[in-house]
């Protein structure tokens, strides 16, 4: 099919996005890669009267340590992350997950903030957001304000952006030395959406789980955080009492219904997953 006619705009700085975006008024649309709004456009499931293209904006784009965070800026490519020698450093589930978007040529264009603004739970990024805390930077003509992962997806496809805000970057906290990460995904086909992801992080002290962080992709209408998984794993060792945890994985979920699953098989895999994702991580301690 073919889109609707719109302005297309192509600022250079945030600042020259930012107005043109307010000029546009409320049915304006930032494009940054692309690969989530352009299927929208040509499918005549978004009529937005102007394009806002922020990929000249080198103020969006570039990965940097600042301390106790490493920061993304939101056009960068999700190639750029999973090659980034500070992501694999500091925050490597990030890299994890990355590297199972789609296909190498949607992960040379497609970018980190817009597969996070986008907001998809089936997304593989927003479950990986939620479980390591992340912070979303978001400018305005009126300022600068920050959104917790936990605040910033409010439902299917809808995130905490108002109108004339536009995502900045991305400040992932650093979990520092003993964690193990993993990244479990099960799909159709390698360029699918997940039919289910699971995103956990572990930190292991004597033996035992001290502490976990377990983030569900396309478990509902945003990603959920399963802490009653989170809750269940502290203080056990490795072996059967992770596949109890994972047992929890599903509580509190609300998994959709559609052509490649129905929600009691969704709430299995949640289960599944959760364990594979539990031993990996707990098995792998970083530093």
């Amino acid at each position: 099919m073919i889109p609707a006619s719109f302005d297309y705009l192509r600022p250079s700085t945030l600042d020259e996005a930012l107005t043109m975006l307010a000029e546009a008024g409320e049915d304006a649309k930032v494009l940054a890669g692309g690969h989530s709004l352009l299927p929208l456009l040509r499918l005549r499931l978004a009529y937005p009267a102007a394009l806002v293209d922020v990929g000249r904006v080198a103020e969006l784009r570039g990965v940097a340590d600042r301390g106790d965070h490493v920061y993304i800026g939101a056009t960068t490519t999700h190639d750029e992350v999973v090659h980034s020698p500070i992501v694999k450093e500091h925050c490597p589930l990030v890299a994890l997950a990355t590297a199972t978007v789609a296909d190498p040529a949607v992960r040379h264009r497609g970018t980190f903030g817009g597969s996070l603004a986008h907001a998809d739970p089936a997304g593989d990024l927003p479950s990986v957001a939620v479980a390591l805390d992340m912070e979303f930077v978001v400018h305005s003509p009126t300022g600068r304000r920050t959104v917790p992962a936990s605040g910033f997806f409010l439902d299917y496809l809808e995130s905490a952006l108002e109108p004339g805000e536009i995502l900045a970057g991305v400040r992932v906290p650093k979990l520092g030395p003993g964690w193990g990460f993993h990244y479990e995904k099960f799909h159709r086909t390698a360029q699918a959406w997940a039919t289910v992801g699971v995103a956990v992080a572990v930190r292991r002290s004597n033996g035992t789980v001290e502490e976990a962080r377990v983030g569900l992709t396309n478990m509902g209408p945003i990603p959920v955080r399963a802490s009653g998984v989170e809750e269940a794993v502290r203080g056990a060792e490795a072996g059967e009492s992770l596949r109890e945890a994972a047992g929890r994985a599903d509580e509190g979920t609300d998994p959709p219904a559609d052509l490649h699953a129905q929600p009691d098989y969704r709430r299995h895999l949640a289960r599944v997953l959760t364990h594979r994702a539990l031993l990996s991580a707990a098995a792998h301690p970083t530093g």
